[in-house]
């Protein structure tokens, strides 16, 4: 990773020595003081999380001339990247992938791979002098007792207060395994997709995949094509499948331009493309689905993007199965009422936003688990905290996440300006 920079720029700040524990409490111990040379407010700006979001926020903040300490649980920035599987690649494009203030370069392609996004990051937070203390999580955020600002409490029993807080923790924070009846008795290799990194260990093995979004059709292609004996992927709800690109048009271009649209209309118009683009799988076990593309993204359901999984469906290599309901005497039991005994099961069964801990009292989450809120609004009710990177749009993850930190800034910015409590 020759363009990475070394681990001292995710110390207290880009110039510290290292990153140890002991680092990391000086650090945070000195958070609360002013920033040099600066008449602001001694309350920093706290970004909890060190991945896209909390980077971008920080340096939209840093360029309005506004304190902000990214406080990161892991030893390094970009965590949650650098566990993902090998094979992966960014779906949107390089260039609209970029976070504020430094494109990714060129080199990387236009599908930008996993280790070239954590070295991007990695080089982010260099370039813009980020000031960044790892090794600290948040474990809550409360109202601080003058009424004013925030109190977050971290780990070593610390307590920092902060003028506004934004909390960028990640949609894919905590790995989500169903409890399957029957699940404790499968004497098989079960896993969750978060803890798959390739097909070598699967070799020659009978796998199931289970889930058929973006990471569990991508799952089932590597390991179809990286020599797993025998590939099947369980879909409970059939999902619409894109092409990434389609004649060098990406489809998050079209993401871009359709995102404000009705969604009636953006449903109409989906169809028709999907015929002419996506070949009739029903035969394979992959009818076209009867909700429009756009009421699932509304719902919460990014369409699978064809990384291979229309070819590996067609040729056999991945056969698609009903979804599980539970195991029973070392077997799988399958919505349809039959049985497979797969050697190992990948879950790719989602995430949970794990806020409930941090946040949680304060009425800020729907039922979900999700924020009421987020980009440059804050709750009615606890004004100063917001919150990126909780919604999952067709426009693109990364994209978003650059847009709404300027936001951010923006209205942080703003409220401080006036005197409010931000």
């Amino acid at each position: 990773m020759a363009d990475s920079p070394s681990d001292s720029t995710t110390a207290d700040s880009t110039t510290a020595a290292d990153t140890g524990a002991d680092t990391a409490t000086d650090a945070a111990a000195r958070a609360d003081a002013p920033a040099a040379g600066r008449s602001a407010p001694s309350r920093p700006v706290y970004v909890i999380g060190g991945g896209p979001g909390g980077l971008a926020a920080s340096y939209a903040l840093r360029a309005r001339g506004v304190r902000a300490v990214v406080l990161e649980r892991s030893d390094r920035v970009g965590a949650s990247w650098r566990g993902h599987y090998d094979r992966l690649r960014l779906h949107t494009t390089r260039r609209l992938s970029a976070l504020p203030g430094l494109p990714m370069p060129r080199r990387f392609g236009r599908w930008v791979a996993r280790d070239d996004v954590v070295r991007y990051l990695e080089k982010y937070a260099e370039h813009h002098e980020l000031e960044i203390v790892t090794g600290v999580e948040v474990s809550r955020v409360e109202r601080a007792a003058d009424g004013t600002g925030w109190l977050l409490r971290a780990t070593g029993g610390r307590e920092l207060t902060g003028s506004a807080v934004v909390v960028a923790t990640g949609f894919n924070h905590t790995p989500r395994l169903p409890e399957w009846p029957g699940r404790a008795g499968y004497a098989g290799e079960l896993l969750h997709a978060s803890a798959y990194r390739g097909p070598q260990p699967f070799a020659g093995r009978d796998v199931l995949v289970v889930g058929a979004g973006n990471t569990g059709a991508e799952i089932a292609v590597d390991l179809a094509e990286g020599g797993a004996g025998r590939v099947r992927l369980a879909v409970r709800t059939v999902p619409h499948i894109v092409r990434r690109s389609t004649a060098g048009w990406a489809a998050q271009y079209t993401g871009v331009l359709c995102r404000r649209l009705p969604v009636a209309l953006v449903d109409r118009l989906a169809r028709p493309l999907a015929r002419l683009s996506v070949p009739d799988l029903s035969a394979h076990g992959l009818p076209r689905p009867e909700t429009g593309l756009y009421s699932r993204v509304k719902e919460g359901a990014i369409p699978v993007q064809d990384v291979g999984l229309i070819d590996a469906v067609r040729g056999g290599a991945v056969e698609v199965v009903a979804a599980v309901d539970g195991f029973e005497d070392g077997e799988a039991v399958l919505a349809d009422g039959s049985r497979i005994a797969p050697d190992a099961v990948v879950a790719a069964t989602g995430y949970a936003r794990g806020l409930e801990d941090l946040v949680g009292h304060l009425g800020v989450l729907d039922a979900r688990g999700r924020p009421v809120v987020h980009g440059p609004r804050t709750p009615a009710d606890a004004p100063g905290l917001y919150f990126t990177g909780f919604t999952n749009p067709i426009s693109g993850m990364l994209r978003e996440l650059a847009a709404d930190a300027g936001r951010i800034a923006k209205a942080i910015d703003k409220a401080a300006a006036a005197g409010k409590s931000s």
